[in-house]
């Protein structure tokens, strides 16, 4: 059975194993190696994961018995009147794919969007990255495309989707 739990601060090592072990597979098509390993420093070392928990990033981990398997994390914030939740990230381990892990997570954090009183739900994903396909099916629409420096001299190239929710209703 799949179950869902939000993470704590002693869980970032179970989030940066997720994201370490499935961000190459994923990537390594689109990036080369040195971008790769700055990404991964900048955005999945202890410091920068512990640092996203601490500015109200909510990590949410699936685990199938005692298995952690995939990750999700967003936050909720108020842009211009309009609260506005951002999903950050959303890894599937490459040997729990088809298992409907990341159906489920962003189900749940679409539901939590709703219950925050959200009239969006966003997310940036890499132009070449075919989880692209996986949210239009969720729902989500291209609204922009970005070049977003990071840092010696990279850039991430990507798609900034959104998914109104002020129609819907919690799955």
């Amino acid at each position: 059975m799949i179950t869902l739990r939000k993470a704590k601060e002693e869980d970032v090592s179970i989030i940066q194993r997720i994201g370490t072990l499935t961000f190459r597979p994923t990537y390594g098509h689109i990036l080369d190696q040195v971008q790769i390993d700055y990404m991964l420093d900048q955005f999945y070392s202890i410091a920068a994961l512990t640092k996203q928990l601490m500015e109200g990033h909510t990590f949410l981990i699936a685990q199938e018995g005692d298995q952690d398997l995939a990750f999700a994390a967003y936050s909720t914030t108020t842009h211009q009147q309009h609260i506005v939740t951002k999903l950050h990230k959303l890894y599937v381990l490459p040997e729990a794919h088809g298992k409907g892990l990341g159906k489920l997570l962003m189900n749940e954090v679409r539901n939590k969007a709703i219950e925050a009183g959200a009239d969006t739900l966003t997310l940036n994903v890499n132009r070449y990255n075919n989880a692209k396909d996986f949210y239009e099916k969720m729902g989500f629409v291209v609204k922009e495309t970005v070049d977003i420096e990071i840092g010696n001299g990279f850039f991430m190239n990507d798609y900034v989707m959104a998914l109104p929710l002020t129609t819907l209703k919690p799955a």
